[in-house]
Formats: C-alpha cells, structure tokens, sequence
C-alpha cells in the first residue's frame, strides 16, 4: 500500500474540523441553556421532587414574564387538570386558542387539551363539540376514543357503536367486544320494555360482531324464556359452555330453573354436576348443593360437597360443607356445628367478590363493566378465593 502525502495534511483537517463542529454545538447549548429562565430549571426541579403545587407556581411567573411560552401554557395546563383544577385548566387553553399567530399544530393541540379538560370536569357537551372538531385532524383517534368515552358515560349506546365501529376503521385496533357489549346494553333495554322482538334483533347483531360474546347468548336464552319458549331458552343457554366454561356458573340458576319448568329436573341437576366437574366454582356448587339436596336428600348433598372441597379447598366450599353436616348432626352437636358455621359463614362474605382482572375493583356482583374503570369483559367469573387457590 502506497503512503500519500497528502494524508499527512488531511487527517489532521478532519480533527480540526470535528473539534470546530464540537465547539460549535456545546456553544449553542450553552447559549440556549442561558436563555432559558432560572424559574423554568427551578419548575422541572420541584416536578422531579414530586411538589406540583411550587412547579406551577415556578411556571406562572415565567409564563407572566414571556407569554409566548406555548409549551409552558400546556405544562400548566396539564397541571392544574391533574390537580383538578379544571377551571384554571380551561383558561389557559383556552387563552392558548385566542392567540391569531399560534401555528395549526399547536392549535390542534390545545383544541385536543381543552377537550380533555371539559371531559375531566364533567361538562360531557362541551368535550363532544371540542373532540368533534378534531376528527379530521392528526388527534383523530384520540378524539374518537374520548367521543366512544363520553358516548358509554352518556349510555348513548348507538353513538357509541358508530364511534367504536369508526374507530376500528381507522386501524385503532378492534373493537368488536365492545360493540358487542353495546347491543347487549340497547337488547337489555327492550327486554326491558318487553319488546322481545327488536331485543333478539340487536343480540342477534351482537353474536354476529362478537361470537364468543356470552352475555349476548345468555339474553338470548332470557328473551327465549320470555316469549314462553322454555325449551328454546336452554338450548341457548346451553352454548354458553361451548364460549366459555366458566361462565357456566352464570346460567347455573337458569338452566335449574328451567329444567325444572319442564318438568326434568333430574336431568338439569345431572347437567350441572358435570359443568361442575368441568369447572370448579363456588357460584355453580351453590347452585348444585341446592338442586341435589332437593332431589338426592341430605346424604347426597353432603358427599357431593365433601368431594368438592377435596378438590378445590376452599372457606367458601367448607361454608357448604358445614351447612351441610348440620342438617344431619344430631341435637347435641348441633349449637355447636351452628356456632362455627355461622362464624365461618361471616367471614366467607368477605371472600365471595368479583374482582376486575385490569383495576382491582372488587364487587359481591358480577359486572359486564366494571364500575371502577369502565373497562368491558374484565372480571373473571369466579370469586376472588377461588382464583388464589388456583393460582
């Protein structure tokens, strides 16, 4: 390899050149850092320390001393929403949207904040005019996704399937779920009303959205039950183990009581018994102690229950066990058996509860929604001492 001359002069060029360049930047940094107020370092220091109350007054004072501090505007306002202080939060963004020299891309943007400070404090009219302002623009999903929010807290129920559907359409992700939810809710409305007719209509446009859908199979079954036809309502019922398993326990009581209605409850129990050993559940074997003890009598009833708690050791299971033992204890051990079954009975009240698989919410019923995050499909259909014993 032949050595060039001129390689002596040009490397050191380039080192000369990136040392300029390097100068060039840090100076810049520098400079930019020097303009910048001391009260924005010291605002970003009390948000690191988690102390919003001296931040947002920080921020105040500068956005007094340079009110073209866009970004500012929308730190403050993010501050005060999350402090619930959605009056002060709508002024600023709403002073933001006064300005005739703001750029379209910070106009969008305050438009997008201010509708969710009109969302945060309730005034749901207002936050459906902002955010439908915004459907055309880049906040285009996040505008649909607070319009389906506002629609669900409105119970608008068709707004909100042609939000969820628009939604979908756009790419944000499926939604067939919900809007499955969303038919049930309108079908439940009319059953209801007793206008059985349009309440199959819109669960029928449930299943089609959403086949696994069990909530619309279990009104379809009731609507069945309310037109008289029995048999037809616990064949749908029915299906419900074909969508899932566990959610049996749901339409345990209804299957008993409409094999019962027709006569065959033997058949009914049998049925149960076997969704039982399919799938434990403390809300199934309620149901099942019942219906064998009607039936079968009290021996019965108390072996099935013994089995029971061998395979899914439960207080829950041991409450039925115990009820169980004192129809058939003799009289002199029956105050006793009573004392502890009443205090385990006490206690299992505060472990039979639902609890939302996305926030925790507990509940002694079962939800479609949950009441403390309005997420859909979330609880799991077993009680909460169930769960940690399988898991």
């Amino acid at each position: 390899m032949e050595f060039e001359t001129w390689w002596l002069i040009g490397i050191p060029a380039f080192f000369a050149l990136g040392w300029i360049a390097a100068r060039i930047d840090i100076n810049h940094v520098v400079y930019e850092s020097r303009s910048l107020p001391r009260g924005y370092f010291k605002g970003l220091n009390f948000l690191l320390n988690e102390q919003p109350d001296k931040a947002i007054d920080a921020f105040i004072e500068i956005v007094k001393l340079d009110p073209e501090t866009v970004d500012l505007h929308f730190a403050l306002g993010n501050l005060f929403r999350r402090r619930g202080e959605t009056e002060r939060a709508i002024r600023v963004h709403q002073n933001l949207l006064a300005r005739p020299d703001l750029p379209q891309e910070h106009l969008v943007h305050a438009q997008y904040e201010l509708g969710q400070d009109y969302l945060k404090a309730g005034l749901l009219d207002r936050a459906e005019e902002t955010f439908n302002l915004l459907v055309d623009t880049s906040y285009s999903a996040q505008a649909r996704r607070a319009l389906l929010e506002i629609y669900q807290r409105e119970k608008e129920w068709e707004r909100a399937i042609e939000a969820a559907q628009a939604l979908q359409e756009s790419g944000a992700g499926g939604r067939q779920k919900e809007i499955a939810q969303f038919y049930c809710e309108l079908a439940q409305d009319e059953l209801v009303h007793n206008d059985i007719d349009a309440a199959v209509v819109l669960l029928e446009k449930a299943l089609a959205v959403d086949r696994t859908s069990v909530r619309a199979t279990i009104l379809m079954g009731d609507a069945f039950l309310a037109k008289g036809d029995t048999e037809a309502a616990l064949a749908t019922w029915r299906r419900v183990e074909h969508q899932s398993v566990p959610h049996v326990a749901l339409v345990a009581q209804r299957l008993m009581d409409g094999y019962r209605a027709v006569g065959r409850p033997q058949e009914g129990a049998k049925l149960l018994k076997f969704y039982l050993s399919e799938a434990s559940s403390i809300d199934l074997l309620e149901v099942v102690f019942k219906a064998v003890l009607e039936l079968e009598g009290v021996d019965a009833a108390n072996q099935m229950v013994s089995d029971e708690l061998r395979r899914t050791p439960t207080l829950l299971g041991l409450d039925k066990l115990l009820e169980a033992r004192l129809m058939e204890a003799p009289p002199s051990m029956r105050s006793e058996l009573s004392m502890v079954q009443n205090l385990v009975h006490g206690y299992t009240q505060k472990l039979a509860r639902y609890q939302c698989g996305h926030c925790g919410f507990k509940a002694r019923q079962y939800y479609w929604q949950c009441p403390g995050c309005s997420k859909w499909d979330t609880y799991p259909p077993r009680r909460t001492e169930e769960l940690n014993v399988m898991n």
